[in-house]
């Protein structure tokens, strides 16, 4: 008998697109490009999709609008083989709204994902992927703890800086300390008890 061996093909971004444009992946699927790697995300919860909705509208009502703009679970190129989906990138102003490209490192201000079992792909998946592109602020929203997590300072192995914001914090971005929103606002939800089992569904691979 012979021993299998696993081959992994890695995909640029070029490839990448090549198959959106066969159409052996589609526009509207859920999946994004990571190092290479063709990742499928699969759906997310209602809890997801409100925290999603609730960022999108605290960010809307601070930032202002010639100064920088939101882009809600839409495609950033970060390198020649990663393209993430982040839930929420704020962008420098464009007059085409990038029409004509996809928004690039040097055009991301901050990044912002939204997990619950997600968690701890973000904080060294997408954290690292993150700051390596050079982004200069990651927030990571927790769900289940009710914490958002802020990565500073970022180098090519990782952001420098963490800090935990919680409920009764209000903070802004580093490159837009105007665009100050309440946690208050966020988390609505109160944290579980400690000791308390937390229960949800998966929602990344």
């Amino acid at each position: 008998m012979h021993n299998a061996t696993v081959q992994r093909h890695r995909f640029s971004v070029t490839d990448y697109h090549r198959l959106i444009e066969a159409q052996v992946l589609h526009e509207d699927d859920r999946v994004e490009l990571i190092e290479g790697e063709i990742i499928t995300i699969t759906p997310v919860g209602s809890r997801h999709v409100a925290y999603v909705n609730r960022l999108t509208r605290l960010l809307t009502r601070a930032v202002p609008d010639d100064t920088a703009m939101l882009s809600v679970q839409n495609p950033l190129r970060l390198s020649a083989e990663s393209e993430p989906q982040p839930d929420i990138a704020l962008l420098r102003a464009s007059r085409d709204d990038y029409e004509h490209r996809l928004p690039g490192p040097s055009d991301v201000l901050l990044v912002i994902e939204v997990a619950e079992s997600s968690l701890a792909y973000d904080q060294e998946v997408k954290s690292a992927l993150y700051a390596a592109a050079g982004i200069p602020e990651f927030w990571l929203v927790d769900i289940l703890h009710q914490v958002l997590e802020v990565y500073t300072e970022p180098e090519t192995h990782g952001y420098n800086l963490r800090r935990l914001c919680r409920h009764a914090h209000r903070l802004a971005p580093t490159t837009l300390p105007e665009c100050m929103i309440s946690l208050a606002e966020l988390f609505v939800t109160p944290a579980p008890e400690a000791g308390e089992t937390l229960t949800h569904e998966q929602d990344t691979p």
